[in-house]
């Protein structure tokens, strides 16, 4: 049986439906995303999206939809489906689908009268073109195919009005066209496996309406340009390949092109295979020299923080080390140029935030359990010395190093950990001074260089030691309060008492400045006030200011983006230090912790995990569709529990 299937009642359901997308990419930053009933309701959506460096550092749509409509004694039936003002959903071509399915790719199997059509959709790896494959199962009767593609040319951040400035010129190619409505951008060719007839036909579609944008409080309605269509006769039993694309392709080549690539294609026919899948298309690939990990679709880019935390969980739980060490080798020049105070001269921002360098030791602390030790050295002892180097003599611009062994932060001005949200310009939480997981991450620095040099520069090895000796005793004096949790950050007489999940990281962590009892103290206040079925709240309902509901408009969504809302990400490591404090007897709740994520499969984007949940039942997903951080915290988990079961 499928895994991702959906029935004919199912698709019908629009309340259902338009609340749950697809997500295809082609790893080096192009995307396709609508939902599963090909009825775009973000400005973010569209059939071929993709980066334009020549304009600027955004995605842009080039075609926004296409629509299908099948033709038989001269009667149309358009399988297309639009949302215009006061909920007219036009043409309603939903009502045709019988089924749609996405365990290989995203299927939909449509019925008209005896007519029955199979639409499948891919992305060619690493080429900014989209495949359609649409195969005529059965027919009664002579079939025609008719096309009609809704063009944007715009960034996923604008939305395109009708105007007078479009270049309505087109040109034939090979079984198509080339075209493109503005200068700057490169020509869009939209080509079939097969001769068809292209009918020049401009007009504009005015008012079409994006719901999700409406719901963030942003301009939600849009006018998009159809030059024409497309009309071919298909046969029972024939298949036929649309290209869109930046570049022309032979035609001839198509089928055999589709076959190919998804012959290629996993299975994402059980949990694992399903997040494995998604983990893969955060990949942004340049080129050979050049890797990333996208923070999250549809609108984040390569933010460093998140491709630290995701690294592992993207790369080493799906044993894909090649890719951890191309995506290091992307970032290695971008920290040094970063320590040096020269060009990042890579597409990494955020990287002077003050965690992210102990943050990138974590990851290559996760690499070197997979390759041992001896491998890790050599390949990147160096960068961990000097990181060590920069953060202990006090280089970083706002990571400084205390006489008692604790790093401090300035975030009173600017949110610069993690819970990043801002209101006019200012910290929703101004979290500054001893923030305790960046103190828990540099704890867990100290010990593992420390170990990674015992054996090779054991002097070294001992002054790493005594510093974090110090910092040990310091974060239980600063941090660890009469209740037994710990405070989320100390500045000089303030203290927050605020219940947060940060100090999950004393637990999680390889290596952490608290004893047994202590840790299992934090993992029980965790548990009881922070844990939900879809993450880890980022504040305690008991604590002042809880909000849970990630709604509204962007300022009322930022007021509560870490003020209660459930992160995914956290709860791989706190299923982590569940599994540290209590092992073996552990694995039953952190199983049954997990079917909470497994639900997630077939909701919101399917196959994949939101940016954040609700605090508040029923923990509805908010946020990016698909979230790095999350998958890869659930990636790792599972991986632990295998190598639990096996030992």
């Amino acid at each position: 049986m499928s895994y991702l299937k959906f029935d004919k009642v199912t698709m019908l359901n629009l309340e259902e439906t338009l609340y749950k997308e697809i997500l295809r990419t082609n790893r080096s930053g192009a995307y396709h995303c609508t939902t599963i009933v090909d009825c775009n309701t973000r400005k973010y959506h569209g059939l071929l999206v993709i980066p334009i460096p020549e304009l600027d550092d955004e995605n842009h749509v080039l075609l926004s939809s296409l629509d299908e409509t099948v033709i038989q004694h001269d009667v149309p039936f358009n399988l297309g489906l639009h949302k215009y003002q006061g909920d007219n959903f036009s043409p309603r071509g939903h009502k045709y689908i019988r089924e749609f399915d996405c365990d290989t790719v995203p299927r939909t199997l449509y019925r008209v009268g005896g007519v029955i059509l199979s639409k499948e959709k891919l992305f060619i790896s690493h080429e900014n073109r989209i495949l359609i494959r649409y195969t005529l199962l059965d027919a009664h009767s002579p079939t025609t195919l008719r096309f009609s593609p809704y063009l944007a040319f715009r960034s996923v951040r604008m939305s395109c009005c009708e105007n007078n400035n479009v270049n309505k010129e087109y040109h034939e190619v090979e079984n198509g066209i080339r075209t493109k409505m503005y200068e700057g951008y490169p020509d869009l060719y939209m080509q079939f496996s097969k001769k068809c007839e292209f009918k020049f036909n401009p007009d504009w579609y005015r008012g079409l309406e994006y719901i999700k944008e409406q719901e963030r409080g942003y301009n939600y309605k849009e006018d998009l340009y159809v030059p024409g269509y497309f009309e071919l006769a298909i046969k029972k039993g024939e298949s036929v390949v649309f290209s869109a694309g930046i570049s022309e392709i032979s035609t001839k080549k198509l089928s055999a092109v589709f076959s190919h690539e998804i012959n290629l294609r996993p299975k994402r026919d059980s949990f694992y295979n399903c997040l494995k899948n998604s983990a893969q298309q955060f990949y942004y690939k340049v080129d050979e020299k050049e890797m990333y990990i996208l923070a999250g679709y549809p609108w984040f880019r390569c933010r460093a923080r998140d491709m630290f935390i995701s690294l592992p969980g993207t790369t080493l739980s799906i044993d894909d080390r090649n890719s951890f060490e191309q995506i290091m080798n992307t970032a290695i020049p971008a920290i040094y140029n970063f320590m040096q105070e020269k060009p990042l001269e890579r597409k990494i921002y955020e990287i002077d935030h003050p965690d992210v360098l102990l943050w990138a030791v974590w990851a290559i602390q996760q690499y070197s359990k997979e390759v041992g030790i001896e491998e890790c050295v050599a390949r990147y002892g160096e960068l961990l010395t000097d990181i060590m180097y920069y953060i202990r003599t006090n280089k970083h611009p706002n990571l400084m190093l205390h006489d008692n062994g604790l790093v401090f932060i300035n975030g009173k001005e600017r949110a610069i950990t993690w819970m990043n949200s801002t209101v006019n310009g200012r910290p929703v939480v101004p979290r500054t001074g001893y923030v305790v997981e960046i103190n828990c991450l540099w704890y867990n620095a100290l010990k593992f260089i420390s170990e990674l040099k015992k054996d090779r520069d054991p002097e070294y090895a001992e002054i790493l030691d005594d510093l974090a000796f110090k910092t040990q005793k310091s974060f239980v004096n600063t941090f660890l309060n009469g209740y037994g949790y710990l405070y989320d950050y100390v500045d000089g007489d303030y203290v927050d008492w605020s219940v947060r999940p940060n100090m999950i990281f004393a637990v999680s962590l390889d290596y952490s400045p608290l004893d047994r009892m202590q840790q299992k103290i934090v993992l029980d206040v965790v548990t009881k006030e922070l844990l939900t079925p879809k993450g880890i709240r980022s504040l305690s309902p008991k604590s002042t200011g809880y909000n849970p509901y990630y709604v509204g408009t962007q300022m009322q969504r930022d007021y509560a983006y870490h003020q209660g809302t459930a992160w995914p990400w956290l709860c791989g490591a706190y299923l982590e230090a569940y599994l540290r404090i209590y092992k073996m007897s552990g694995l039953t709740f952190v199983e049954r912790t997990l079917i909470g994520f497994e639900e997630e499969m077939k909701s919101h984007c399917i196959g994949s995990i939101p940016e954040v949940f609700d605090g508040n039942p029923p923990f509805r997903g908010r946020g990016a569709i698909s979230f790095a951080m999350s998958v890869a915290g659930v990636l790792r988990v599972l991986k632990l529990l295998k190598k639990f079961k096996n030992n």
